[in-house]
């Protein structure tokens, strides 16, 4: 081939350097990482990303008690919620102190919603159950890779992911949760042997031990649930609200301290206590190391690293990504209709889970309840995660042996309160209301979940959704409408969504299907783009291959209000099938056209 027969080159382009070209492009991308840089070194940037840089010049007085009353407050409720998620997640209970050591601290610094607490929650400790049982090892190195995957997703801007998580499947996630929660807490509370933990598994091991049933375990317990629901329509008495107020948000506190109360007592003067107790609390704090990346199981096989990655499986995706939607949809719920940083929440959850690996944490999240309690008691800054750790700190430090006395019946009652108000009663009801098909989803991630595992149950749960998505696209709603002008008949085709490859082969035969029905040469068919932003290439043949096979069928097909790709698409196609789009304000600026 000569150097005349290629279009467009001249003498001088085939004497230029080849490398040329490359060469003049990298001043624009010094230029480019130049632009990033200064963006991230700017004093605004840098505010943004470490909050409390803001806040704290503007601290006023006025914020001081309600910060204090809240830090105090949250720590009254952490301290025996992470004992209880530690026994959800199948650890001893000193780690669910331990767990509760780092966040408060790192989201003093890098929080943005002030009423949020990072920290255990019933949700993560479920999803670390079934490997933290075969080793402990498991909980601290699932936390460490949690925060190194919400932090890459936090600087590549992956927050938008957990927007594929609908509402439906969400609700049924985290229904399926509370009942599995709820439900291996059974044993504790009626004083039951059993180790079982799964839905299945809880309720098979209660009815195969029903006879050996505690009967004081049981009084304890059903007690404390009477109890904790009583505080907590407290504050529903109309006199002293402030007082009643406090007293409800304070209910798991102080039926706990009840309870260990109760059992030291009856320790002190009967020498017996007749009721399961928590046991044993270690002491101290836990040595600040990095993660274990090899472990022994119960079963005495030692583990590597690639070995642990590989028996926490699908956790290592849908623990960071449930951690994400939880912390998410908690500042959602409290910043009062206000824009949600979601990369600078991610990047606080990110930090807290790698530093928290390093004394022993399980998996953390946003806790909806203490949020809620921050909430309540008017919290002015992010100040008060500071008091609640120096709280933690303490108890570590001088009241673990008090925590030996804790009834597991008690501890059992608290967390099976808290998991019933964790089902969505509202948002059923919502999604009933508004589109009854959504119900599907729910009930295919509350079934998968309750049977499978919530960690596999939530993967079929999006995908059940996808499907719905898929189907939607590919089965696209096609109006007929039928329009009788003097003597002609017009049929008038409206398809309601973009069409792609997916409904191509649909739209064609349902087009071709009501045409060869009426096999009238005075039909006119008019298709009416109007809800049809763009066609794909498939989309353009099949509706070319349609006109073509109704050729003589009907008067003709004219394509009206299709956007500017659609008739572009059509036009590189083939020019004849361009010439059939005709633009016109009305229908009958249409037909008068066409006439």
């Amino acid at each position: 081939m000569s150097r005349d027969n290629i279009i467009g080159t001249s003498e001088e382009d085939f004497m230029e350097d080849p490398y040329s070209r490359h060469r003049e492009k990298w001043p624009n991308v010094t230029k480019m990482v130049s632009r990033k840089a200064r963006k991230i070194c700017r004093v605004e940037t840098i505010k943004n990303r470490i909050p409390v840089l803001q806040w704290v010049p503007e601290y006023k007085k006025e914020y001081f008690f309600p910060d204090i009353v809240a830090g105090i407050t949250v720590a009254l409720t952490a301290i025996p919620q992470g004992i209880a998620y530690a026994v959800v997640a199948g650890l001893e209970p000193q780690h669910g102190l331990y767990s509760e050591l780092v966040p408060s601290f790192i989201y003093f610094f890098l929080g943005s919603c002030k009423d949020i607490t990072i920290g255990p929650t019933a949700i993560m400790a479920l999803l670390i159950q079934s490997h933290a049982l075969k080793s402990p090892d498991f909980a601290p190195l699932a936390a460490f890779l949690t925060g190194i995957i919400i932090l890459t997703m936090a600087i590549l801007h992956l927050g938008f992911l957990v927007q594929f998580i609908s509402i439906p499947v969400t609700v049924g996630f985290c229904t399926a949760a509370a009942m599995t929660i709820a439900s291996s807490q059974i044993k504790s509370l009626l004083g039951l042997p059993g180790r079982g933990n799964e839905f299945i598994e809880s309720w098979t091991s209660v009815f195969e031990n029903i006879q050996e049933i505690k009967l004081w375990d049981t009084v304890l317990g059903v007690s404390s649930i009477i109890l904790l629901l009583t505080l907590r329509k407290s504050k529903d008495i109309p006199k002293c609200k402030t007082f009643f107020k406090y007293l409800t948000i304070s209910r798991n506190a102080i039926v706990v301290i009840l309870g260990t109360l109760l059992a030291f007592l009856l320790s002190e003067y009967n020498g017996e206590v007749p009721f399961a107790l928590t046991g044993s609390v270690a002491a101290g704090f836990p040595p600040f190391v990095a993660p274990p990346f090899t472990t022994v199981t119960v079963d005495n096989t030692t583990l590597n690293f690639q070995e642990m990655v590989a028996e926490l499986g699908t956790s290592i995706i849908s623990i960071p990504v449930v951690s994400v939607l939880e912390i998410v949809a908690v500042a959602k719920a409290f910043s009062l209709g206000k824009n949600v940083d979601a990369t600078q929440e991610m990047i606080a959850l990110g930090f807290s889970n790698i530093l928290a690996s390093f004394v022993g944490s399980i998996p953390l999240s946003g806790s909806f309840t203490r949020s809620a309690l921050n909430n309540a008691c008017g919290v002015c800054t992010t100040g008060g995660g500071i008091l609640t750790g120096i709280i933690i700190i303490l108890a570590i430090s001088f009241l673990t042996t008090t925590f030996y006395y804790i009834p597991k019946a008690t501890l059992a009652a608290v967390i099976m309160v808290a998991m019933f108000f964790m089902v969505d009663f509202n948002t059923l009801q919502e999604i009933w209301r508004t589109r009854r098909v959504d119900i599907i989803p729910f009930f295919v991630t509350l079934v998968a979940c309750l049977v499978l595992g919530v960690d596999l149950g939530i993967v079929i749960g999006i995908a059940s959704n996808l499907v719905f998505i898929i189907y939607d696209t590919a089965r696209p709603r096609i109006q007929f409408k039928w329009i009788k002008v003097d003597n002609d008949e017009i049929l008038v085709v409206t398809p309601s969504q973009s069409l792609i490859f997916s409904s191509a082969e649909h739209f064609k035969n349902r087009l071709m299907k009501k045409v060869i029905e009426q096999s009238n040469p005075n039909l006119l068919v008019v298709i009416d783009g109007h809800f049809v932003q763009k066609i794909d290439t498939t989309a353009a043949s099949n509706i070319y291959s349609a006109v073509r096979n109704l050729t003589g069928m009907c008067r003709g097909m004219i394509f009206w209000n299709w956007s500017n790709q659609a008739q572009g698409a059509a036009w590189r196609l083939n020019k004849a099938f361009g010439a059939l789009f005709r633009d016109a304000t009305s229908l009958e600026e249409l037909l008068r056209a066409v006439k």
